[in-house]
């Protein structure tokens, strides 16, 4: 399982889309590969972009398809970041 602590490279607000896209490249992406699950830990984070989310995700449902959505665990998403998510995975959903 590979875990990313999300807090420590963005902050209480999530909003910088090149360190979303660097997050999916350099660790989603191999772990996934690699046969591991992933938890993004949203902990001590306030809020999220759309734009953020859908750099952390997006790509990867548009490569993998909407299972890839088993493999990733969302740890600790408050109300507002939870709905965020629920926007850009239904819409990346819708689209494939």
């Amino acid at each position: 399982m590979k875990n990313i602590k999300l807090f420590e490279r963005v902050g209480s607000f999530a909003e910088n889309k090149d360190i979303a896209r660097d997050i999916r490249i350099k660790e989603i992406i191999p772990a996934i590969e690699s046969g591991k699950r992933v938890v993004l830990d949203f902990s001590n984070i306030d809020a999220a972009t759309q734009s953020f989310v859908h750099a952390l995700i997006s790509d990867l449902i548009r490569k993998y398809g909407n299972d890839i959505l088993d493999k990733i665990d969302f740890k600790s998403c408050n109300k507002n970041v939870q709905k965020i998510i629920m926007i850009v995975s239904d819409y990346m959903q819708e689209g494939t």
